[in-house]
């Protein structure tokens, strides 16, 4: 075995390769045995590479595709990176910014639909067509469909900033309109009915959210702490999502909000049984904290309506019912936008628009 050759020396059971590009020393490792003819084999490799590099036609990423310096000193970064890589770097950096929640979110787009279906395309070979032929195979709302896309979205701006790519290709995709509900709100005959069906713990949850106009994750994570009988108010700071305590959905959530008389009368009754607790509302076969909106849903609001012979809403139409509550009494729908934590009144118009006094 000639092992005097230069710039080719065994290592093991591999082989090594030594060259100088672009003014920096480079050694590549070539995995196969060192016999006499894999290195006289590694020695022509090494003479071609040194050739390329005299005629100005070297591509690192075509000699060694799975090196580090193959993206360091390729012509065509974008040809090396695929979106899988792309997206689990992105979502990596994502988690020490971003709540556990907004994670679980991400990974579920990431490794449920994006990786499937873009996962192996190169971030060279990705175009926005890819989405729209994906578009025609899924059946699932606008808003999720957005949603789904975010990740990839912020991604590829990732990689753009990097310099991989020239730019982002889906500044070419706009964001689907998201589907418009239209408000299923509860008469007072329809809650009358329902809270009729209830008692105890139970009845003075929906109560309260009947007349408080949070959302149910905000709902179940209330403090006594939170809570100011004496100047009629309480005050929306937390929520619990997936059992994680955090805050509240946007900054606006975080909000003080006005007692309505059919809300305090709940809490009041609700103080009996929990006042000496952190949380305002426990699960009443637990005597502990609620752990999630899923089971109130099913134990509680599922059964409520059923018995009370009332067609079927989800519980998010109690917020709904508040709001239009609200704005049929002829409430400022600013002041309403705020109890309820929206920036502003742009939704409220937009959504509960024929409940506002002309």
């Amino acid at each position: 075995m000639d092992r005097g050759q230069t710039g080719v020396r065994p290592r093991n059971d591999s082989i090594v390769l030594d060259f100088t590009y672009q003014g920096q020393r480079c050694r590549e490792t070539l995995r196969v045995k060192p016999t006499k003819t894999a290195m006289k084999e590694a020695s022509r490799k090494r003479e071609a590479i040194l050739y390329e590099i005299a005629m100005g036609t070297f591509d690192y990423g075509v000699h060694f595709p799975y090196s580090k310096n193959a993206l360091k000193f390729a012509k065509n970064k974008a040809a090396l990176i695929t979106v899988e890589s792309a997206l689990k770097s992105w979502v990596k950096l994502a988690e020490k910014r971003c709540q556990h929640s907004t994670i679980r979110d991400y990974n579920s787009a990431i490794y449920h639909h994006l990786i499937p279906n873009f996962g192996h395309l190169s971030l060279d070979e990705f175009t926005v067509a890819h989405v729209y032929e994906w578009l025609e195979t899924i059946n699932i709302s606008n808003k999720r469909v957005n949603n789904v896309l975010g990740p990839l979205r912020q991604a590829l701006q990732e990689a753009f900033y990097d310099g991989h790519i020239d730019q982002n290709p889906m500044d070419r995709f706009r964001y689907l309109s998201p589907d418009t509900r239209e408000p299923q709100p509860f008469n007072h005959d329809e809650i009358s009915r329902i809270l009729n069906q209830l008692d105890g713990q139970e009845r003075n949850l929906i109560q309260f959210a009947f007349w408080s106009g949070l959302r149910t994750s905000e709902l179940i994570a209330l403090r006594w702490e939170d809570v100011d009988f004496p100047n009629n108010r309480f005050y929306v700071r937390t929520a619990i999502v997936r059992q994680r305590e955090k805050t509240t959905k946007t900054t606006s959530g975080i909000r003080t909000v006005e007692l309505q008389p059919a809300a305090k009368e709940a809490l009041e009754s609700q103080s009996e049984f929990t006042k000496g607790n952190h949380r305002v509302f426990n699960d009443p076969t637990t005597d502990q904290p609620w752990k999630g909106d899923h089971i109130i849903r099913k134990r509680i609001w599922i059964p409520a309506l059923d018995q009370a012979k009332v067609e079927y809403r989800n519980p998010y139409q109690t917020r709904h019912t508040y709001a239009s509550v609200l704005l049929s009494m002829g409430k400022n729908p600013m002041w309403v936008a705020q109890q309820m934590g929206h920036k502003d009144w742009g939704m409220i118009r937009k959504v509960y628009g024929r409940w506002i006094e002309a």
